[in-house]
């Protein structure tokens, strides 16, 4: 059974930290890429960051570069994302999710949430003072 499993996330002051994490099960972390999307209510689904399973290749939005860091550990065949330098407009709810690397422009297209085959439950995000 195909499982990704979010944590960590909760409520932060700006400029503060957090790490989320997502474990994948029921597949192995080379063959895929894991993608970090988040939401927030009106507006479209956002993508943050992705990292190859494979040969750890990592893509960021705009945003969020140079305080955001993607990370893997295929021997936990899990997935981080390290969040430094918050500000109120990171709040969301953040979502991992799984697209397979076969025949994939990963680089031409990660930030598109329709290629994703599995996703995790999601969590909450809120930087706030």
């Amino acid at each position: 059974q195909v499982q990704l499993v979010q944590s960590g996330g909760g409520l932060v002051q700006p400029g503060g930290s957090l790490r989320l994490s997502c474990a994948a099960s029921g597949f192995t972390l080379d063959d895929y890429a894991i993608g970090w999307f988040r939401l927030v209510p009106g507006r479209d689904r956002e993508a943050v960051s992705c990292i190859s399973g494979s040969d750890g290749s990592t893509y960021y939005t705009d945003s969020i570069e140079g305080r955001f860091t993607i990370s893997r550990d295929n021997n936990k065949n899990t997935v981080y994302l390290q969040m430094n330098s918050l500000k109120p407009e990171d709040t969301a709810v953040y979502y991992c999710a799984a697209v397979r690397l076969d025949h994939y422009d990963l680089e031409g297209n990660w930030i598109d949430s329709r290629d994703y085959d599995y996703w995790g439950q999601g969590t909450q995000v809120t930087v706030s003072s």
